[in-house]
Formats: structure tokens, C-alpha cells, sequence
């Protein structure tokens, strides 16, 4: 049974395009290393590298469109990758009406785990 208060409950929220998006996109981040774990926390589903987060996934409350928020954004440089106006995390916006750019998402989930990889980002034990 599921209650409220798991990852995958959050996902069952959604309408759709946007839940089979975030279902694919939830899909993808968990099997780019099998040390990624999901949680929930604030009430959104929270991917963690060795306990440690590295990104979460949102929907935008005016358009209800998916994104996936870098937590360590301001290390990765990528050019699909928006600051706003945010000081620390970047997003990456997923339009849920055309296929996922695999590749593109693929290559900043890397970068990312890169950084905690290379000690770049300090892990917590």
C-alpha cells in the first residue's frame, strides 16, 4: 500500500503528460549508478549519491511542467542547465509533449555525479 508519504506517492499526483514524464525521468536517474536512492523530501522526489542529494524532481506550479533541479547546478556548466534566480541550484526543463533528450539528460546526471565522484562536492559519510 501506498501512503503519502513515499517517493513514488508524489508521482501519482500528477496528470498526465507530466506523471508519465516524471515516471520516465525517475526512471532514468535510478539507473545511472546503482548507489542513486529516492526519497522524498519537501514533498518532492529527492535522488541521493551515497546519501548524498544530487537532484530532485518538480513540476512548474503555473505550467505543471516537469524539471529536474541540479542541486550542485553552479558546478556543472551546461547550456541547457537555467539559474534563474536561484544561488546554488540549476535547473534542466522537460517538455513532457516530445520524447526526452536522453543523451542531454544522461550527460548532466553524469556531470554531476562526476563532481561528487572527484571530490568536488564533500560527501557526507
Amino acid at each position: 500500500m501506498l501512503t503519502s508519504d513515499t517517493p513514488y506517492s508524489y508521482y501519482l499526483t500528477k496528470g498526465e503528460p507530466s506523471k508519465s514524464c516524471l515516471l520516465a525521468l525517475r526512471h532514468i536517474i535510478l539507473t545511472q549508478n546503482p548507489e542513486i536512492t529516492e526519497t522524498l523530501k519537501w514533498g518532492m522526489p529527492c535522488f541521493c549519491f551515497k546519501n548524498n542529494i544530487f537532484c530532485y524532481l518538480w513540476t512548474e506550479k503555473k505550467s505543471d511542467e516537469p524539471y529536474i533541479l541540479m542541486v550542485e547546478g553552479t558546478h556543472l556548466d551546461h547550456p541547457h542547465l537555467e539559474i534563474g534566480g536561484r544561488s546554488r541550484m540549476k535547473i534542466f526543463r522537460v517538455n513532457p509533449y516530445t520524447d526526452l533528450p536522453l543523451q542531454t539528460i544522461e550527460s548532466i546526471l553524469q556531470q554531476a555525479l562526476d563532481l561528487y565522484r572527484r571530490g568536488v562536492v564533500k560527501m557526507k559519510k
